[in-house]
């Protein structure tokens, strides 16, 4: 196998590296800007629907070696394919408000402070995505960036996300509060439980870093700080799970279990990566239509000339109603059915089994 081309030449200083197979297909569904597919060889196989779409966008695909791709990501779970964008374009506070007017939901949003850890930041992401946050506030220092592995984690969630990364977080925080927005702490010294608080409205969750938790300035932003009851033994919880329950519990408040107003623009349903695969599929129900018309049609009736005169017909006998029933002796039992009691409803005459029946 070829070596292919050094690492230097696979990923510019404007582009930017999705990892994985589910930020892969994401990604397809986002209708990113695709330039190159990475993939490892001896996982070709099992990435062949990814493959094939890329080859029927015209995405050129490169063949590289594990240990290459590792090196490109900054991290070994690519499950051997990559995909070669260009930047991501954040948003701003405006965009995420916008949103929510959009949805004509009162606002919702999660704001970061200070994570350490890649792994907590993408999981966070996919949280916030799943609970139907508007968009993702985190300061651009001191803060895990949104690094491959990071959006391996978010499961490529981060493509459906107003991300917003700020210069300063305590003036975002204030901002949002001018503009109508309660903002929620996470704090495990507070008087009140997660469960206890009024989540609902215009609202902002806030967690904190792994370590330190809040930070001074952004407690002091906070209208309310809540704690997460525990009962074992265990003083605290990772920064994923805390946040993640504290999403939930908004997300429960708020009317979590109403429907989804719709798909993201540009978003398709299930493994649908694009309008190609759409329009294989159209084409297929448009052969099928005119079979299926066929089979669903009732019976024509006889055609009959107007020219010779027909007896009126004679009103059918309701069989099971009108017919008085014949004496049968006992013992003495039909082993087979008529050819009319074979048409009925039931019968054992009739075969009811229908043959039916894209990261």
């Amino acid at each position: 196998m070829p070596a292919g081309p050094p690492p230097g030449d696979l990923l510019g200083e404007d582009e930017e590296l999705v990892a994985g197979r589910h930020p892969v297909e994401e990604a397809f569904i986002a209708r990113r800007k695709a330039i190159r597919l990475l993939v490892v060889p001896q996982r070709r196989q099992a990435l062949e629907k990814l493959v094939l779409h890329a080859t029927n966008l015209r995405i050129p695909i490169i063949e590289v070696e594990g240990g290459t791709l590792t090196s490109l990501a900054g991290f070994d779970g690519h499950q051997g394919i990559a995909l070669v964008t260009d930047r991501r374009q954040f948003a701003g506070l405006d965009d995420i408000l916008a949103r929510a007017i959009e949805r004509g939901e009162a606002p919702f949003v999660l704001v970061l402070d200070s994570l350490e850890d890649p792994q907590n930041f993408g999981s966070l992401l996919r949280t916030a995505e799943a609970s139907g946050v508007h968009g993702v506030v985190y300061p651009v220092r001191r803060q895990a960036p949104l690094s491959s592995a990071a959006v391996k984690a978010s499961a490529g969630a981060v493509e459906h996300l107003l991300l917003v990364p700020v210069e300063d977080l305590s003036e975002a925080l204030t901002d949002l509060h001018v503009r109508g927005l309660r903002i929620i702490g996470s704090d495990a010294d507070a008087s009140m439980t997660a469960r206890q608080a009024d989540l609902r409205g215009p609202l902002v969750v806030v967690v904190g870093s792994e370590g330190q938790g809040l930070g001074p300035t952004v407690r002091r932003r906070c209208d309310t700080v809540v704690r997460i009851p525990m009962r074992g033994r265990v003083s605290s919880l990772n920064a994923a799970v805390a946040g993640s329950i504290l999403l939930y519990e908004a997300s429960s408040q708020r009317g979590g279990d109403r429907p989804q107003i719709g798909p993201e623009p540009g978003r398709g349903g299930g493994l649908d990566f694009g309008e190609e695969l759409g329009e294989e599929l159209a084409v297929a129900d448009e052969a099928a239509a005119p079979i299926a018309e066929e089979l669903d049609a009732p019976a024509a009736a006889p055609e009959v000339d107007a020219t010779v005169p027909t007896a009126a017909p004679a009103p059918k006998a309701r069989r099971r109603a009108a017919a008085k029933p014949a004496p049968v002796e006992p013992a003495v039992e039909s082993p087979v059915e008529s050819e009319e009691d074979a048409l009925l409803p039931g019968s054992s005459a009739i075969d009811s089994s229908d043959a039916g029946g894209a990261q």
